[in-house]
């Protein structure tokens, strides 16, 4: 990627409703060529592809928890199950694996407390293999961004 393909990126990161004809206009290039380098974007899979950006609360999905997860043991097949069971709730918007002294850290989204409490009841505590879940309710949001740095 060279600069103009960054610049197109963070373009449609902020707005990926925009035209080619807008977003050749922000980059500095002329449409063909922005379109052909948006096509090869896509192919590369830099580009992954394009969603809408709904407010969450909006939605009616108010709480925001950290849940941070500790295995009992690390073997392939506990690892392999739970990752199966995590891909499979919708609450659970976004699993990371992580270095230290917890495993796997999720952003869970919910309408309120009763729900989330169904929810670990329901559906986290099902999954074998958990030693122990941690909980951090986000209370507010001071930067959220879809664009790239850089």
């Amino acid at each position: 990627m060279d600069a103009i393909d960054r610049r197109i990126v963070r373009e449609l990161q902020a707005d990926g409703r925009l035209t080619n004809q807008e977003l050749s206009e922000r980059v500095h290039l002329s449409p063909s060529p922005c379109l052909r380098r948006v096509r090869n974007l896509e192919m590369a899979g830099i580009i992954e592809g394009y969603a809408a950006i709904v407010d969450q609360e909006a939605y009616g999905l108010p709480v925001t928890v950290f849940l941070q997860v500790r295995l009992d043991r690390h073997s392939e097949e506990n690892v392999r199950l739970f990752e199966e069971a995590i891909r499979k709730i919708d609450e659970i918007m976004e699993c990371y694996l992580m270095a230290g002294d917890r495993d796997y850290l999720l952003r869970v989204v919910v309408a309120s407390l009763g729900d989330y409490e169904d929810f670990i009841r329901r559906r986290i505590h099902k999954i074998p293999g958990i030693a122990s879940l941690d909980s951090s309710f986000a209370y507010g949001i001071v930067k959220k961004s879809q664009v790239l740095p850089g």
